[in-house]
Parts: structure tokens; C-alpha cells; sequence
């Protein structure tokens, strides 16, 4: 988040309100195991509708920089920060699927870790384009779409806590 804010990055800012919002889910899942299964679900219910409002939250903050004169990200900070985030959640992922397992809470959180590689390519493209064309746009438009992938998680989860 304090890489966002120096670098005036909406993608690595997009990237890291993502990542807090799963690590709380994180938390909240090993809360769940070995629980009851209405605790699970409820442990996946509140998950998805705290992406659904960080979503909504991000997309509010990509509009007003989009509507302002924000200024150009650095694109270095982008590129190095996100290589490291992916690295950090290809092992996540690899140790989440090894679990095998089918529950909502396992299953909410191997969805987050998936979108999050997504998210953190998109974050190292947007960088290269921020070079490239000496412009924010890249930066703001992968913040959109961080936060369109944050909401399509949040709808997901819901779904498996029914």
C-alpha cells in the first residue's frame, strides 16, 4: 500500500487493498476449519461481501483520479513490487491447492490467490505501458480492472455460501 501511495500507482494500491482484504479472509478461514459447516459459510458470506466493498471503494477512488489531474505513476515501483507480490502468491496458491480440499472457505481463498496472479501480471503490464507511453492510463484502467476482478471474486464466493 505505502509502494501505491509514493509511486501514485492505482494498480499496486488496487493490488494491495486486495491483498489485505484476503489476508483478513485468510484469517478468518483458519478460523473456520474444523468448524461447523454454517460457520464456513458464514466465514465465505462476509468474505465476499468485504471484496464486494473494497471493490466498490476502489472504483470510486480510480474514478475521482481518472475525473482529476493525478499525476504519472512510477513505473518502476509497479514492475518490482508486483513481481514480488506474484512470486509471494504463486507459493499461496501452490500450498492451497496441495490441501485439496473442497469446502467454501478453502475454496473462497484459492479464488483470491487466482485473481491476485491475474492482478499482479496486470500490474507489471501496466507498468511497461506507463513506460512506454509516458501516460496514467495504463495505471488507472489496471486499477479498474483489479477491482472488476475483486467484485466478480466477491459475487463468486457468495455463490458457495449459499
Amino acid at each position: 500500500m505505502t509502494t501505491g501511495w509514493i509511486s501514485s500507482s492505482m494498480g499496486l494500491i488496487a493490488d494491495s487493498l486486495d491483498m489485505l482484504a484476503d489476508s483478513i479472509v485468510y484469517t478468518l478461514s483458519l478460523f473456520a476449519v474444523g468448524g461447523a459447516i454454517a460457520r464456513k459459510k458464514k466465514v465465505a458470506n462476509f468474505s465476499g461481501y468485504f471484496q464486494m466493498a473494497l471493490a466498490l471503494l476502489g472504483f470510486s477512488e480510480v474514478l475521482r483520479r481518472f475525473l482529476s489531474s493525478s499525476e504519472t505513476p512510477l513505473f518502476q515501483w509497479m514492475i518490482i513490487v508486483s513481481i514480488f507480490a506474484l512470486i509471494g502468491n504463486l507459493v499461496s496458491l501452490w500450498l492451497i491447492n496441495k490441501a485439496k480440499s473442497k469446502e467454501a472457505h478453502m475454496q473462497a481463498s484459492a479464488i483470491f490467490t487466482s485473481n491476485d496472479i491475474v492482478v499482479n501480471g496486470g500490474v507489471i503490464l501496466a507498468g511497461v505501458l506507463v513506460y512506454f507511453l509516458d501516460s496514467k492510463w495504463p495505471d488507472l484502467v489496471i486499477g479498474g480492472v483489479v477491482f472488476a476482478f475483486v467484485m466478480r471474486g466477491a459475487i463468486r464466493i457468495l455463490k458457495l455460501s449459499k
